[in-house]
């Protein structure tokens, strides 16, 4: 195993556990703790990570943009059909919101080849994938960067979302209980999420099966006062049926 290799390994092993000893790693990658020690100093010295007493940890904003990609890559292939869904509800010349969530971002990956679009939203992720796209007005609400996520939110945001009006929202969801009630973690967002359902004419609710059924801290909206919930196919029917009930819509995403 060349250095490279090594090094790589070594911040695979220490962003998958946050933390490793130099006991740890050595034994892992079979070679001597000398060598682990200038291996995490090199990596140190590049940003990648922090040395510890006896060990490596990860550096702050590595550790983000880590914990950022395991919320993207989870349930992936359900994002990635009910993003699909979503985008046949688009139409070439409409204005469309997308909030920040992983499943939207999904969704701005489906646009390509839509013509005349305009695309509002508070996520850094998505402005930097569609600013290329030629066939796309991309319009980044202004706001504060939060710590804990790369999109924009405060009284700002939500100032700017009341002078606007989109043909079409999609919004995620924290959780989505059996009656209807949809939520989120963060007051800030939740706030911002109901001033951007209400400045669009039509507003889907995307959400994987994982978050239906569960509920989160702050409430934001109704389901049934949604144009829909876009789903994956493998979402609990119990549930699904549920919602129906409460005068949903639901739409199930095709995929495997």
């Amino acid at each position: 195993m060349n250095q490279k290799t090594r090094q790589s390994r070594i911040y695979e092993l220490v962003a998958r556990k946050g933390e490793c000893s130099v006991e740890e790693l050595a034994e892992q990658l079979g070679v001597s703790g000398m060598t682990i020690r200038r291996d995490l100093q090199a990596l140190a010295e590049r940003g990648k990570v922090i040395r510890t007493h006896g060990g490596g940890a990860m550096a702050e904003q590595v550790s983000f943009e880590f914990e950022f990609l395991k919320h993207v890559r989870k349930n992936q292939a359900a994002k990635n059909a009910i993003a699909a869904a979503a985008a046949a509800q688009i139409k070439d010349g409409q204005s469309v919101m997308l909030d920040s969530g992983t499943t939207t971002l999904a969704l701005a990956k489906q646009l390509s080849g839509k013509q005349s679009l305009t695309v509002i939203t508070t996520s850094l992720p998505i402005a930097a994938q569609l600013q290329y796209d030629r066939h796309i007005e991309v319009l980044l609400l202004g706001g504060y960067l939060r710590a804990s996520s790369p999109d924009l939110a405060g009284a700002l945001t939500e100032a700017n979302l009341e002078t606007l009006r989109a043909d079409v929202a999609f919004v995620g969801a924290g959780g989505i209980d059996r009656r209807g009630a949809v939520y989120n973690e963060s007051p800030e967002v939740a706030r911002m999420l109901t001033k951007m359902a209400a400045s669009a004419t039509r507003v889907f609710v995307v959400a994987d099966g994982s978050k239906l059924g569960k509920t989160a801290l702050f409430r934001f909206g109704r389901l049934k006062d949604s144009s829909g919930l876009i789903t994956d196919n493998k979402a609990d029917r119990s549930i699904l049926a549920s919602l129906r009930k409460t005068g949903a819509r639901v739409i199930k995403a095709s995929g495997k």
